[in-house]
């Protein structure tokens, strides 16, 4: 394919304090990139991010950031000699932005949702932080963090053109089993029974509560280990359970391989829509570490349960998990570690979006959305 200019605007690549779009972003612009496609990514510059900054300058393109609309006039011939404009979710002043861009006319402008159960939810009651519907038939693509039925409420209920599923992905040079560690089938000193790295939110605590904090009360003996931002001084920790209020994408294979498990928890309304696999659970797998999830609709889509990944519904659920011995342990976090690194890396999704790109410019049989929804 030829080389593209692609310019993306994001809610944040120079910092993964309390979000998660930092290292999807990074992912999927460094594989591009190494694709030989030149990346130009804007970012609002607030206050948030600017004092937590992880990845200032990164290496695989060249980032932008701004204060207001107006700044962006300076920009406008990188903007309009783009092939592919991406606008993401939750960057802020959208419509403003969005209507910029099409006075530019870019020859193909997306809008990547990394959100979208919670951007429909938003819409449904009125809420347009981030989207207005008449914005969506404006977009050439709608990508989705989310695929299966969703894509299809997006085309005949919001007018989407084409809605195709972009999942988030793993960047494999910065996720794998660490030599020595319990992945590798070697114990560890300190090594964690269960870990967590999640921003807090009000709709996963109860299952964050039932899955991790009951086990750890009963299991007095093992450790755990709590991670993220935001979450309310208030709370009460069982003293075996370590709370850590962030941890950078620089030290997350430690994270990852320092546990014999690790847990993801969904999302409210992630769970109602299904099909929605969190960059966590990419993470952990290509790390070697396996996964005890909850339960949502299309995961056995994306793996085999039991056998690639494991899910609890309650704290017993937990429990038996923790007592399974490392023989059984390891094979399992192996086929988790084989279907991601075979399916769901950055280099995978850089390969969807060329594809994605040909399709739309006529020449290549179209997708069939169904079946890329999976």
């Amino acid at each position: 394919m030829k080389t593209l200019n692609i310019v993306i605007f994001g809610l944040s690549i120079t910092s993964s304090w309390g979000n998660g779009h930092a290292t999807t972003f990074r992912s999927l612009a460094k594989a591009l990139s190494r694709r030989g496609h030149r990346i130009a990514f804007f970012e609002k510059d607030v206050p948030w991010y600017a004092g937590n900054r992880d990845l200032a300058e990164p290496l695989f393109c060249r980032t932008i950031l701004y204060r207001s609309i107006d700044e962006l006039r300076h920009h406008e011939e990188t903007i309009g000699q783009a092939d592919l404009v991406i606008l993401g979710s939750y960057v802020a002043d959208a419509e403003k932005l969005s209507e910029m861009i099409k006075r530019l006319n870019p020859p193909c402008f997306v809008f990547y949702d990394i959100d979208t159960p919670v951007t429909l939810a938003k819409l449904d009651r009125g809420d347009f932080e981030y989207l207005h519907p008449r914005m969506i038939p404006e977009f050439d693509m709608y990508w989705s963090f989310t695929g299966g039925p969703i894509l299809t409420k997006l085309e005949r209920e919001y007018g989407a053109k084409r809605a195709l599923p972009l999942y988030c992905s793993v960047d494999p040079d910065l996720y794998h089993p660490d030599l020595g560690g319990p992945c590798a089938g070697k114990s560890r000193r300190h090594t964690i029974s269960l870990g967590y790295l999640g921003t807090y939110s009000d709709d996963r605590q109860p299952t964050l509560e039932e899955l991790l904090i009951t086990s750890a009360r009963l299991t007095p003996h093992a450790r755990f280990w709590v991670a993220g931002a935001q979450y309310p001084q208030t709370l009460q920790w069982p003293d075996n359970v370590e709370m850590i209020s962030h941890v950078p994408p620089c030290q997350h294979r430690s994270f990852y391989n320092s546990q014999r498990f690790t847990l993801n928890i969904t999302r409210r309304d992630m769970i109602d829509a299904g099909f929605s696999p969190s960059v966590r659970l990419f993470e952990a797998g290509a790390c070697g570490t396996p996964v005890i999830t909850d339960f949502w609709t299309g995961l056995d889509s994306f793996f085999r349960l039991g056998e690639e990944i494991l899910v609890a519904r309650t704290s017993r659920d937990v429990l038996d998990y923790l007592e399974m011995g490392d023989e059984e342990r390891l094979e399992i976090a192996a086929r988790f570690r084989e279907k991601v690194l075979g399916t769901h890396t950055s280099g995978h999704r850089a390969l969807q979006v060329e594809q994605y790109m040909k399709e739309a410019s006529g020449h290549t049989p179209a997708t069939n959305r169904l079946d890329a929804a999976v």
